[in-house]
């Protein structure tokens, strides 16, 4: 999968009050900014054009766009995030969206899907049923995407917040695993890179083009995914660890 833009959010002052399950303390809001700053010139660096939307101060956690939307290259579908505080999140993505895509669609409630439960490989999308995403949902999520002729398989969590918390898709048919996903039989079939508890959140890393991107300080998921012939980069995630924010959850690729 080639990519070429992204969109994310610039973090408001209200994201130091945004949803968190963590006891990492309080971010740090401009060393949040500056992380985010940097993230932008990462994916620019992967060869990618990136929209940046300016704060949301209504919303903490609106940084986290990757929940608000799903974006295929047949389709866009604008979520409904799982939790309350969330749902207007998608308002701005209906207006920004068909800049880039004449073909949207729409989860509705009683569904709630957010984004970091979805995991593309290939043509196949793998569907996390966790806190904020809930059976129907991804049901819909299914029936949408069958309409463009992908496979959608359903995934119930255990562990994990999100889907993504402990998965990644790197390409060439090969995933990043951690915690309950090691000895899944849902994956089994892929080629994979384990990795341990301790280190488990450099499991949410991002393919995009010729480059991987990990969160800076895990030595061992570097080692792996640079022995696997990838590009790396790493940058400080801190301030977003704080909030159950990782890597994936900052950026919409498409």
């Amino acid at each position: 999968m080639k990519f070429s833009r992204a969109i994310v959010r610039k973090p408001g002052k209200s994201y130091v009050n945004g949803l968190t399950t963590s006891d990492l303390g309080t971010p740090d809001f401009e060393l949040a900014l500056k992380q985010h700053a940097a993230y932008v010139e990462a994916l620019k660096q992967t060869g990618l054009d990136v929209t940046v939307l300016e704060a949301d101060e209504r919303y903490p956690d609106s940084t986290f766009v990757e929940d608000t939307a799903v974006l295929t290259e047949k389709c866009a579908v604008i979520t409904n995030p799982g939790a309350e505080s969330r749902n207007g999140e998608i308002e701005d993505m209906k207006l920004v969206l068909p800049r880039f895509y004449d073909t949207i669609e729409y989860i509705q409630a009683p569904g709630f899907l957010d984004g970091g439960d979805v995991m593309q490989v290939e043509n196949h999308f793998y569907v996390g049923l966790s806190t904020r995403t809930n059976e129907e949902g991804a049901i819909q999520f299914r029936e949408i995407l069958s309409k463009y002729g992908y496979e959608v398989t359903i995934v119930p969590l255990k562990e994990f917040f999100h889907l993504k918390t402990g998965i990644a898709y790197l390409g060439n048919d090969l995933l990043v695993l951690a915690g309950e996903f090691i000895d899944s039989e849902v994956f089994s079939q892929y080629k994979h890179l384990v990795v341990e508890k301790e280190v488990e959140y450099s499991a949410n890393c991002i393919h995009i083009n010729d480059y991987v991107i990990i969160p800076k300080g895990f030595e061992s998921t570097k080692k792996q995914i640079t022995d696997a012939g990838y590009n790396v980069i790493e940058l400080e995630m801190s301030e977003f660890q704080k909030q159950d924010g990782g890597l994936s959850c900052l950026s919409l690729r498409f």
